[in-house]
């Protein structure tokens, strides 16, 4: 279960950042998914899967509804820990997979230690 550490924020549904730290982790089962100075996604294990396993063709012929894998992939994304699925992203085949979170860690410790920021919750807040 997710931990109550006060420097951890939730950012996703399941990832976590450990601010001390500076880790990525999956807030289900706390596996270290990775670096926080890099993205989570290195860490996760990956599913390459056929867009047409997922969007079945809903009439039959050319034009049937369903991604063409020429022109689509479908990248799924599981903590190594306990399975759960993090993220998933269309991509165009060939393409890089993209860093979707990149957070100002130096900025967002200066801001905390200064007080303008407080974390409550596992919520980031603006300090009143």
């Amino acid at each position: 279960m997710a931990s109550e550490q006060p420097s951890r924020i939730r950012v996703t549904e399941y990832l976590d950042l450990d601010i001390d730290r500076e880790k990525w982790l999956c807030n289900r089962c706390n596996f270290e998914i990775g670096p926080a100075r890099e993205s989570y996604k290195k860490g996760c294990l990956l599913h390459d899967r056929d867009p047409r396993e997922v969007h079945p063709p809903l009439v039959s012929g050319d034009f049937s509804f369903s991604p063409d894998p020429l022109w689509v992939r479908i990248v799924e994304f599981y903590c190594p820990g306990c399975g759960a699925q993090v993220e998933t992203e269309y991509l165009p085949p060939g393409h890089p997979l993209t860093w979707d979170i990149e957070i100002d860690l130096d900025s967002l410790k200066e801001r905390l230690r200064a007080g303008e920021f407080k974390i409550r919750k596992q919520r980031l807040e603006v300090s009143e």
